[in-house]
């Protein structure tokens, strides 16, 4: 998957827009206010970011103009992991930082969201009014009972409604939470139940490719299931009466009520979010207000390049924290994008034609939707103006190199594609956007600034080109403070800290290139080690779903109990195709051309889908358990699956071969 360290570039960027980056600014003014390198570019700026991680964070914080109420004592006072103690001592709110723009008069009218349904067009909110409602709310909130701590859910789509209920939560110190309404009522308790709720947001149904999904019946189930709420609030999205005791959105929203920003502690909890919980109750993972502050600030003002002239789309929902790092574009004065529907309605373009109509300036997807523009013969750049689209960035799973040639050749050859990896671990990326570097073909541009990114070998000795796990060797702002009911800390040190103490160890395999660059091979858990030789499941993917027939795969690695190796290769067909031995053939042969000979699968096996999580993530590990023989109860959270059904035929598979 990797480009050699001499190929050509897919992209550079040119000194004009190096020079503009604000990247490139802020190294130029660190140098001369904290010590940074003047000279050495992007590479020499990572390594002090790193070496002198207080320092960095400390001018990170003075070059977005952070808001201390009261002032820290020290940038980190603990750097053991897990337990890391940032900027202890100050107060700060994170909402107050996200509605500043609508301070300025020159920028109070101009929009701070753009909202965009399937119907395709948009409504515009504007910063003063974004700030006037999330006032009104804040002040009925406080007027409900809820204080700072207080957990505050959304069961909402992405919406301008769902941000001005996160930023009422987050003005007076409570904590947020949600789900999107495609969530059944028990995956949404298997997450809300952890945190006990004292107000839930919901819509009474969404529309999605097309059709209204009604969910009043979700919604009094959640209810009845939840006896922490005091309030419930409605919002009218197919236009039903609220449901009897709920109160309505419009009545809380109307007042004009300057908001205002309780300050709380840096390490005061921002939001609860969800690992996937494929095979238990997912992970309840807790950020801080000023964690994800900073770390957002540098990720979205330095990585992204976003400031006030740019439109920021990235297709997400409210169930992925894509969403929560999406609304923190208002940080930089950036205007939001929130698209609700179905990415591919009326047709594969839809997420394009977004792009195009609201002149977003940085369009963020995911991957497998990349690939499926490509598949389906789609030209974006002939087909739409995307003139304002400087980058495209991806994520969900790596880019395959045909993503990144096709978004060359079919959107722009001036484009800079980022693809991005990290996690809702972090709320962010370990790896990914550079304004200023190359684009190597395959590759995530290089790791991040203050992300001390390393790839180990099972004795915890660096490799550079070689495939070994990631870790991150000292703290980042925004890892979490805690998991939510995990009194001791065991489950958030097993989750990380397990196999090298002190140091997080994510759970993907990644190569360091020589030239700093980053390749993800796909998840360490579900590593394919074939006689001694590692693979990453992404690398098989990457290889067989360039074959037309082939629409999507799963690949499992099987140790049998007699020492040998089953290693299947499940595939969803196109329309029209069929999994004949000429077919079989071909997937062989690509596998053993384009990867190795070991990883030829013993058997191509034709599956009616393939399942994911609920964020879209291909399902590895319960899959492989359900394989072993373990019950379908014990081997996948329910809950944590988009169909299923799909399940039952791994189930079956298993018992004809035990």
């Amino acid at each position: 998957m990797t480009a050699a360290a001499n190929e050509a570039p897919l992209w550079q960027p040119g000194p004009d827009r190096i020079a503009a980056a604000a990247v490139t600014r802020f190294q130029s003014w660190a140098s001369q206010r904290y010590g940074a390198p003047a000279e050495g570019g992007y590479a020499a700026l990572h390594q002090w970011s790193v070496d002198e991680l207080d320092t960095f964070w400390q001018a990170v914080a003075d070059w977005f103009e952070v808001r201390f109420s009261t002032p820290y004592e020290t940038v980190l006072a603990d750097r053991t992991m897990p337990g890391a103690q940032w900027f202890p001592g100050a107060t700060l709110n994170y909402a107050e930082h996200a509605l500043r723009t609508a301070e300025d008069p020159l920028r109070a009218d101009a929009p701070a969201l753009l909202h965009v349904d399937e119907t395709h067009t948009q409504v515009p909110v504007s910063w003063s009014e974004l700030r006037r409602r999330v006032g009104s709310l804040a002040a009925e909130l406080r007027a409900l009972g809820v204080a700072p701590g207080d957990r505050v859910s959304g069961y909402l789509p992405n919406i301008p409604q769902a941000v001005v209920a996160f930023l009422a939560t987050a003005a007076v110190g409570g904590v947020w939470t949600s789900c999107a309404p495609d969530f059944g009522a028990r995956s949404v308790l298997d997450r809300f139940q952890q945190v006990e709720p004292v107000v839930l947001f919901t819509v009474d149904g969404y529309r999605y490719g097309g059709k209204e999904h009604h969910r009043a019946d979700t919604v009094a189930e959640l209810r009845r299931e939840l006896p922490t709420l005091r309030a419930v609030v409605h919002i009218p999205l197919l236009g039903t009466e609220a449901p009897e005791g709920a109160l309505e959105w419009s009545a809380l929203t109307s007042a004009d009520t300057e908001p205002v920003f309780e300050q709380v502690p840096f390490d005061h909890p921002l939001w609860v979010l969800y690992s996937s919980g494929t095979t238990g109750l997912p992970k309840a993972i807790v950020q801080s207000q000023g964690g994800i502050l900073l770390e957002h600030f540098k990720q979205i003002g330095l990585h992204c390049d976003l400031g006030p002239d740019d439109r920021f789309f990235w297709y997400t929902s409210t169930g992925w924290m894509m969403w929560n790092f999406l609304v923190s574009g208002l940080l930089t004065g950036t205007t939001l994008v929130l698209y609700d529907g179905s990415p591919g309605y009326p047709d594969v373009s839809a997420q394009w034609r977004v792009a195009e109509q609201t002149g977003a300036t940085l369009f963020g997807t995911s991957a497998a939707y990349v690939m499926a523009c490509r598949k389906a013969g789609v030209h974006p750049g002939r087909d739409f103006d995307l003139s304002r689209v400087q980058c495209v960035a991806t994520t969900g799973s790596p880019l395959p190199p045909d993503g990144f040639r096709w978004l060359h050749d079919e959107v722009d050859a001036e484009l800079w594609i980022a693809s991005v990896s990290g996690g809702t671990d972090v709320c962010s990326c370990f790896a990914g956007a550079v304004p200023t570097l190359p684009v190597h073909i395959g590759e995530l541009q290089a790791a991040c600034l203050g992300t001390d990114l390393r790839s180990w070998d099972p004795a915890g000795r660096p490799l550079i080109g070689e495939v070994g796990e990631l870790v991150v060797t000292a703290p980042m702002p925004s890892m979490p403070t805690r998991f939510w009911n995990d009194p001791d800390g065991s489950r958030y040190h097993d989750s990380y800290f397990d196999m090298y103490p002190g140091v997080w160890r994510h759970g993907d395999w990644i190569t360091i290139t020589e030239h700093g660059s980053v390749i993800i091979h796909g998840r360490s858990d579900s590593t394919l080690n074939r006689q001694g030789v590692r693979m990453g499941s992404a690398d098989i993917y990457e290889a067989v779903e360039r074959l037309p027939e082939i629409r999507e795969s799963l690949v499992i690695g099987l140790e049998e109990p007699d020492g040998g190796y089953w290693m299947p290769l499940f595939v969803h067909l196109a329309e029209g195709a069929r999994l004949d031995d000429e077919l079989r053939d071909s997937i062989k042969r690509t596998i053993r051309e384009n990867l190795s000979p070991r990883h030829v699968p013993d058997e191509v096996i034709e599956v009616p889908g393939i399942p994911h999580t609920l964020t879209g993530k291909r399902i590895e590990v319960p899959v492989k358990r359900l394989l072993q023989g373990t019950a379908l109860a014990k081997a996948v959270n329910p809950g944590s699956i988009d169909n299923l059904e799909l399940l039952h035929f791994y189930e079956d598979l298993a018992r004809k071969r035990h």
